[in-house]
């Protein structure tokens, strides 16, 4: 579904990423994992179009979308939740779902607005008030929500369960392996790192901006080199 080949993404002088290939089949959960500035949401925004590669190749369902516009890959197929929501805070839960679905032209867009309120039963409870006064747990349920609007078949998750309590984080990742068995595709960037290797089918570990080990998150899980020197915890 998605081929990432060879790409290598800038700031100014600084390169985020080097030369990092990955592959996400259809159907499957896939994890970038890494410490703290090794590139993983540099790959996130190249791969949404958020940066332009200064080289490689990026591929969608076998189409080169290499350098492509975020709104030209929405309508492909791809969105994103970027790492820290992007809540429009002033606008009401409702307003930021029908923003989701802003480029649709069927008539299905309230049937699939009340899907996802049934999904996060506190969405619906809210829907008036505005999307900057929801709980953090709250506003990553609208981001993911607003995000199936585009109704993807790729979702890309930014570092979900980012600043959540342990029991939202739970929450989230249980919502993400739903969403992934309801047939949408996901690769998802996280810092937690056992609690993405057991959901995912496979997983890549990025260091100083390079993919330096990847393999089926069982087998990534159960490697103590990788917990421990790559993700900073021990494997049990």
């Amino acid at each position: 579904m998605l081929k990432v080949s060879g790409v290598s993404t800038s700031y100014g002088k600084i390169q985020a990423i080097k030369n990092i290939d990955l592959h996400v089949e259809q159907g499957s959960i896939v994890t970038i994992l890494g410490a703290n500035g090794v590139g993983k949401t540099t790959t996130m925004k190249t791969i949404a179009g958020l940066l332009t590669p200064k080289q490689g190749k990026v591929e969608f369902m076998g189409e080169d979308v290499t350098g492509l516009r975020p709104d030209q890959l929405v309508r492909k197929g791809i969105s994103l939740v970027p790492e820290g929501r992007a809540i429009l805070s002033n606008m009401t839960v409702l307003e930021n779902l029908e923003m989701g679905a802003y480029h649709r032209k069927d008539k299905e867009i309230e049937q699939d607005i009340e899907k996802e309120m049934e999904r996060f039963p506190i969405l619906k409870e809210r829907q008036k008030q505005l999307g900057g006064t929801l709980s953090g747990g709250q506003q990553q349920m609208l981001a993911i929500a607003r995000a199936l609007l585009t109704k993807p078949k790729l979702l890309l998750l930014d570092e979900p369960s980012m600043g959540l309590a342990p029991l939202i984080v739970a929450d989230i990742f249980k919502i993400i392996k739903e969403i992934n068995q309801a047939g949408t595709t996901v690769l998802l960037v996280e810092q937690n790192a056992r609690q993405a290797l057991k959901i995912a089918d496979y997983g890549y570990v990025l260091e100083t901006g390079k993919v330096v080990a990847s393999g089926k998150a069982s087998e990534l899980i159960k490697d103590p080199r990788i917990m421990e020197a790559y993700l900073g915890k021990k494997s049990s």
